[in-house]
């Protein structure tokens, strides 16, 4: 039972990214507006119907991939180290994303995930969406600082506003390698910018989130 169980699970993934990768594609071609459901579904080979079994929208065939990261926040202060702060966990956490070109900091010149990154930034319904995945990163946060005493209002605005820079982040980095910059090139501006902004949150949220002993 528990073999037929996880065989179905596979057949499962397989088929999401399948259609997620089918998406991709269309839009990649055509763009976002110009593609159907319909188109995406005839394109992978499927019904309208088992489509959206696997995307409850048209908008969550781009974006579905942003699940994979809605506890990352959550876990990198969940983990810490001791003597760390919360700020200063996903602080160290965005620097490292930055040197190994994490394309979830915006600072990836992969010409794929510039072409993803310009279909998010530049079509209002796929950022109108992407709330969606940004309210469950700030779930997520909240309940992991408020399981260490943090009250629920404290713990709510503290997520807000990281997972809110963090996001701002990587919309600036992008829009430096959409002017021209590679990489590269803009990585010192980029370590610089999340100097500034997470050292202008660790200015009032140190003061009042816990450090681990």
């Amino acid at each position: 039972m528990e073999n037929t169980t996880g065989l179905r699970e596979s057949k499962k993934l397989r088929t999401r990214r399948q259609l997620a990768a089918t998406a991709l594609e269309l839009f990649l071609e055509r763009g976002f507006d110009a593609v159907s459901v319909a188109d995406v579904a005839a394109a992978a080979e499927v019904s309208k119907p088992t489509l959206f079994r696997y995307f409850p929208t048209k908008e969550d065939l781009l974006l579905d991939r942003f699940a994979d990261h809605q506890d990352e926040v959550a876990r990198v202060v969940r983990e810490r180290p001791a003597g760390r702060t919360p700020v200063g966990a996903v602080h160290a956490h965005f620097l490292t994303a930055l040197a190994e070109r994490d394309p979830i900091t915006g600072l990836c010149d992969h010409p794929e995930v510039l072409a993803f990154q310009r279909l998010l930034y530049t079509t209002a319904s796929l950022e109108s969406r992407l709330s969606h995945y940004t309210d469950r990163e700030v779930e997520l946060l909240a309940a992991g600082l408020e399981a260490e005493s943090v009250a629920p209002l404290a713990a709510r605005l503290a997520a807000v506003h990281l997972v809110a820079v963090r996001h701002e982040l990587g919309r600036g980095n992008w829009l430096r390698l959409d002017a021209g910059q590679s990489a590269d090139e803009a990585h010192p501006a980029a370590v610089a910018d999340a100097d500034l902004a997470f050292g202008m949150l660790a200015d009032g949220l140190d003061r009042t989130l816990p450090t681990p002993a």
